[in-house]
Parts: C-alpha cells; sequence; structure tokens
C-alpha cells in the first residue's frame, strides 16, 4: 500500500473499507504517523476527509469541541442527502454518537443508567451462563468457527435480553448489522441495504408499539417512556437509539473477542501465561483493545472552524476521521507498541474514543471480553488455528476491525 502526497493538493483515494486495507494497515499507520500525520484523502464516495493517525492528535481531537458529531449544523441539505438518503439518515444520524450538546447530553443520560459498571457486574452471571451453553454445544466437536459460534452469539444474547428482543430474532439481528455496518459511509452501498433498512424499521415500529402498549422491564421499554427534564425521545431519536444499542452493544465484544483469541494464538508465550495467570485477564483485555482493538476509526467529525494541524490547514465544514487503531499503536506513547504484551502497564489506548463520545458500553464489552476469554481457556484449554493464520479474512467494514471467520480446532 502507497501513500500518495498532498503536497499538490491532491487527495488520493483511500479505500477504509476494503478488506485488504484492514490486511496491511498498521504498516500504512506507521508510515502515515511518520510522514504526513495529519492525510488529506478521499473516501470512495468522493467525500473528501483528513485522517489522524498520532495519538497526541488523536486524543486533542476526541475532546475537542470544534470537532463536532451532527453534520447538519454544517453541510448543505445537498451535501448531507449526498452521504445519506433521508430513510437511512433518519435511522443512522439522530442517535447519542452523531449528536453534540445539549442533544448529546439529553440523549446520553436516558441510557446511562442501563449501563453503569453495578449494573453491568449485575449481568456477570448471566454473562457466565451464555458462555457455558454455548461451549457445552462445541465442545464434542473438536473445533468450531469461533466467529460465528461463540464470540457472535455471547453478546448478542446478552443485548437482545437487555432490550428485550425474542431469542428467535437474534440472528436476524446479526444479518441486518452485518449489511448496515458494510453500507455505512457508502452510497452505493446504502442503495442496496435499502430493504435491510425497510425492515430493521418495520420491525421496529412493531416492538415500539407493543412497549406503549404492554411496557415490560426491559431496555426499549425505558427508552419509550423515557423522559429527561421534561422531554422525551422524538420518534427517529427512538428509532435511532435502539438501532446504535444493538449494533454498537454486541458488534465492538464480538470484534474484541475474536481479536483477541487470535492475538493470544499468535503470541504462544502470552497464551501460556495467561493460563498459568488468570488474573492477568484484565490487562489481556486491555492490551487486545489496544493492539487490535474491534473499532478501527472513529466515527466521523466536523470541524465547526478553521483549525491548523502542523503545515495541514482543516477548514471549517472538512470531516476528520480519527484513527483509533493507529493512535493504539503509536510508538511516542507506547513502548515497544507492535508487541502483544498482556502485562503492559498504563496501557491508556484511545480503543473506546475520549471525552464526552467515551463508549458507554465499554463496561459491558470488558466484562463480556473477560468472561468469554477466561471461560474458552478454562475449558478449551488447547485450542489451535484451523487456518493458516495469513488467509484470514478481515469484514470489509468502515468503523471496525473484525474477523469474518476464526476455525479453531482443539
Amino acid at each position: 500500500m502507497t501513500i500518495s502526497s498532498n503536497m499538490n493538493n491532491e487527495a488520493p483515494k483511500l479505500d477504509l473499507f476494503s478488506s485488504e486495507f484492514k490486511e496491511h494497515a498498521y504498516p500504512f499507520y506507521s508510515t502515515l504517523r511518520e510522514r504526513e500525520p495529519v492525510y488529506r484523502f478521499t473516501l470512495p464516495n468522493g467525500q473528501i476527509a483528513w485522517l489522524i493517525t498520532r495519538y497526541k492528535d488523536a486524543q486533542a481531537i476526541l475532546k475537542d469541541k470544534r470537532f463536532i458529531k451532527n453534520p447538519h449544523t454544517l453541510l448543505s441539505r445537498e451535501q448531507i442527502n449526498m452521504m445519506f438518503p433521508t430513510m437511512e439518515r433518519d435511522l443512522l444520524l439522530n442517535h447519542m454518537l452523531s449528536s453534540d450538546p445539549p442533544d448529546h447530553t439529553r440523549l446520553r443520560t436516558l441510557v446511562h443508567k442501563a449501563f453503569t459498571p453495578k449494573m453491568i457486574e449485575g449481568l456477570r452471571g448471566r454473562i457466565q451462563e451464555v458462555a457455558d451453553t454455548l461451549l457445552d454445544a462445541v465442545q464434542s466437536k473438536g473445533k468450531m468457527n469461533l466467529v460465528d459460534e461463540f464470540a457472535f452469539p455471547l453478546p448478542i444474547i446478552a443485548i437482545c435480553e437487555m432490550l428485550g428482543i425474542p431469542p428467535e430474532d437474534r440472528n436476524q439481528f446479526r444479518d441486518w448489522s452485518d449489511i448496515l455496518i458494510e453500507a455505512f459511509n457508502r452510497p452505493e452501498k446504502i442503495q442496496q441495504a435499502r430493504p435491510t433498512f425497510q425492515s430493521f424499521i418495520k420491525y421496529m415500529n412493531h416492538m415500539i408499539e407493543d412497549r406503549r402498549k404492554n411496557s415490560t422491564e426491559d431496555l426499549v421499554s425505558a427508552l419509550v417512556h423515557a423522559e429527561t427534564e421534561g422531554e422525551k425521545l422524538t420518534e427517529k431519536e427512538l428509532y435511532s437509539m435502539i438501532f446504535l444499542l444493538i449494533v454498537a452493544g454486541h458488534e465492538t465484544t464480538v470484534n474484541l473477542i475474536g481479536n483477541g483469541v487470535l492475538a493470544l494464538l499468535q503470541h504462544p508465550k502470552q497464551l501460556e501465561k495467561l493460563k498459568k495467570h488468570p488474573e492477568l485477564i484484565s490487562s489481556t483485555i486491555e492490551e487486545v483493545l489496544r493492539f487490535s482493538g474491534p473499532v478501527e476509526l472513529a466515527t466521523n467529525r466536523w470541524a465547526d472552524e478553521d483549525v491548523q494541524i502542523y503545515e495541514s490547514l482543516i477548514r471549517k465544514g472538512d470531516m476528520v476521521v480519527v484513527a483509533l487503531a493507529s493512535a493504539n499503536r503509536d510508538e511516542t506513547q507506547f513502548e515497544n507498541p507492535d508487541l502483544f504484551d498482556i502485562t503492559r502497564q498504563n496501557n491508556r489506548h484511545l480503543a473506546f474514543g475520549m471525552g464526552i463520545h467515551y463508549c458507554l458500553g465499554a463496561p459491558l464489552a470488558r466484562l463480556e471480553g473477560e468472561i468469554a476469554l477466561l471461560t474458552l481457556l478454562r475449558r478449551i484449554p488447547n485450542l489451535h488455528l484451523n487456518i493458516d493464520a495469513e488467509t484470514l479474512k478481515w469484514r470489509p467494514s468502515y468503523l471496525t476491525r473484525g474477523l469474518i471467520e476464526l476455525p479453531l480446532v482443539f
């Protein structure tokens, strides 16, 4: 993968969505951090943006109020329509990750109570039960696809139970999630995914109407009836927030588990160390999040005013993309950043972001990751890849970093 200079005001095309990019991303990021840490490029949809790759710059931008999340504030209707057709825009851009204060504060407050460390810790027993049940189903086979048979069902069961989604509909939500994530920031994919958007919205409509009539103890009921400072969620916000919770509530953990198991298998000394010292599980999870985190890029931001970074002038209205995966391998922040070390100390990675948009579900993802890895290694300690690691494929996705499959034998 080559880097084209921006010296002539060009914006080279960069396909951040492709599996090929994921395979070569880390060396590419390393070169950018050294040569052009604020990199102007063109997305496949024609959108020009800036890619931020150094840790200190990423950290600063994630907390900087001059970089906003709601594009409606800055962009024309034509620009918005080019990126997101109306129906899809309503679903993708009306949740807390695409909003700024005071809307962001109001939206986050409405769901915060469900994701406090105390509430999440109360789920430990159920998550452990699910992990054991999933391994019961595969242990006698001697092999499994970790993604399909363990890494996906564990968090999807947890978030679906929190939201009140019936067990028979979980796989449908996985299909919807996969399609919608791949369509993000890709107009041509959004058009193809339109039936998926319609099916999702139709399902949500039925579910919301049911909760209005028959309120239960689940999170969807809480959102339907939520009120803070005299305000409820609008219809668009309700759909968009449920969509965010379903996707973010499992996608991060699927990749955390898959990427974590792969990293351990590729570093057998670290794997043996964790087997002998399970008390290292917390620092192991943090190192997985840093070394091969589940989120490649932070969600889009736009400059609310002209901002100078080094020699680059980011103009008002420009889109900015923070490469979390690159920041977490920055040589100036982490000693031996390309070394996977489960005993790493002071591991201040940016895998869950920073600032007011710091991931609300981080405690849940950490708990699920810890239980998943410890249970897997306790129940099936003799794990091996059932495929050449060089042939593993990364999912073609803009924001996330996760494997399509991870075949294992034991």
